[in-house]
């Protein structure tokens, strides 16, 4: 799955730059620990308006739904079924995009407990992932709203150990193919659905500090080692 990620840009954006994205631009500021419920930028081609880098609320609201913002949010959504799921399929038919992001981070289950991770491209740079969006119309439960979520596949051989799940990322040699928007029927689609080379990625643990959302500084991205993490000791007089 992917529940958290960083997004500050191309190595080559200076303070006071807009995100750029393909040659499009909006104006983000840097987050380090995104969690779901947020207007980011999404890169899509509208068959009218052309290509886009606009702001989308991430946790997919099907244009049908009666009762937006009740039940768990989908982030997520499993590319061996977005092709036939009712939730999905008519937006992998047309309505496709790229979720840019600099890297994510995944937890490592042991017992109960939980140590993240963070996975990044070899050069530390923007890369981006497979999406879908909706657009639904206000009413009296919701106002109208545009929502994506994120595509993932099986983990490939970096990611295995420590999740089963991983975002599909897209190379950029594929961009074109994954967003045209004349593609309706999604064809030929489903070699690009698959896990990335390991091989063009990295991780490292990173400090538990990421569990919390209140937590969003560069920090957040970098190496700690095992032996650097400290357990906090009980105060003075407090009952173990």
């Amino acid at each position: 799955m992917c529940g958290r990620y960083a997004l500050r840009g191309p190595k080559t954006r200076k303070q006071g730059d807009k995100l750029a994205f393909r040659g499009a631009e909006i104006d983000h500021a840097p987050r380090f620990n995104i969690p779901p419920m947020q207007d980011l930028p999404v890169y899509c081609i509208d068959a009218e308006r052309g290509p886009q880098l606009t702001l989308m609320r991430w946790g997919f609201v099907p244009a049908w739904s009666k009762t937006p913002g009740k039940g768990a949010p989908l982030n997520n959504a499993r590319a061996e079924t977005v092709a036939e799921k009712p939730t999905f399929r008519e937006a992998y038919r047309r309505r496709r995009c790229l979720v840019p992001m600099n890297g994510f981070y995944e937890w490592q289950r042991n017992g109960t407990t939980k140590t993240p991770y963070y996975f990044r491209m070899q050069d530390d740079d923007l890369f981006a992932v497979a999406g879908l969006y909706e657009y639904r119309p206000g009413d009296a439960a919701a106002p109208a709203m545009t929502t994506f979520t994120v595509l993932t596949t099986a983990a490939n051989a970096l990611m295995a150990p420590i999740h089963d799940r991983m975002p599909v990322i897209v190379a950029e040699s594929a961009y074109d193919q994954w967003l045209d928007p004349r593609n309706t029927g999604a064809r030929g689609l489903e070699a690009l659905l698959q896990p990335y080379d390991p091989v063009a990625m990295q991780m490292h643990r990173v400090s538990p500090r990421v569990n919390s959302v209140r937590n969003d500084d560069a920090a957040l991205m970098e190496e700690v080692a095992a032996s650097a993490i400290l357990v906090p000791m009980p105060l003075q007089g407090q009952l173990l």
